[in-house]
């Protein structure tokens, strides 16, 4: 007898256990990862401390941190680690999350999830249309920025300890890596 492979849908995030996992649907494929360790939330707290105050004093828009459920479109529903969202484009914003492509996405490498956030997701993320991606690799460490291009996501920059970023994103924020990776 043939198996019947299940596939589900980009809403299906929603309707996942609160178990302390996270649930993804990419590609209609179901992916499941474990809760994410210190040195993992440790890097999201450090940027979006960064960030933050920043989006909300310049009133750029919305900044969100997972859990957050994020619906791309069929078939990715995803939980990325970091969400921005321009004030121009507040209305993909819902009670239930975040429904549409945002204006950034940032990933903290884990190592259960580090080849699918470098590969799988990525190409997703590019094919949503979200502009600006970026990977946080604590044991490099560096912070990669992608802004996305005909034929994928291009690197911008790779910036590790010692090094500033900017990004057109964050009008007049300066980032210093070393606030992140100290």
């Amino acid at each position: 007898m043939a198996r019947r492979q299940v596939h589900f849908k980009a809403e299906d995030i929603w309707d996942t256990p609160e178990d302390g996992n996270r649930y993804e649907v990419i590609d209609g494929q179901l992916y499941v990862s474990p809760p994410p360790n210190r040195w993992h939330q440790r890097m999201i707290f450090r940027l979006v401390t960064l960030l933050g105050p920043v989006v909300v004093r310049d009133n750029l828009g919305e900044m969100y941190l997972a859990p957050i459920g994020v619906v791309l479109g069929e078939p990715d529903g995803v939980e990325p680690d970091i969400v921005f969202v321009r004030r121009e484009r507040l209305d993909i914003l819902s009670d239930r999350g975040i429904e549409g492509t945002p204006d950034l996405v940032v990933e903290v490498l884990s190592p259960s999830t580090r080849s699918r956030d470098r590969g799988l997701k990525m190409r997703r993320y590019h094919a949503a249309g979200v502009p600006h991606y970026w990977l946080v690799d604590y044991e490099s460490p560096a912070l990669e920025t992608y802004r996305s291009g005909e034929q994928g996501y291009k690197s911008t920059g790779r910036y590790g300890p010692g090094g500033e970023l900017r990004s057109d994103l964050f009008p007049g924020l300066l980032i210093h890596l070393d606030d992140i990776f100290a």
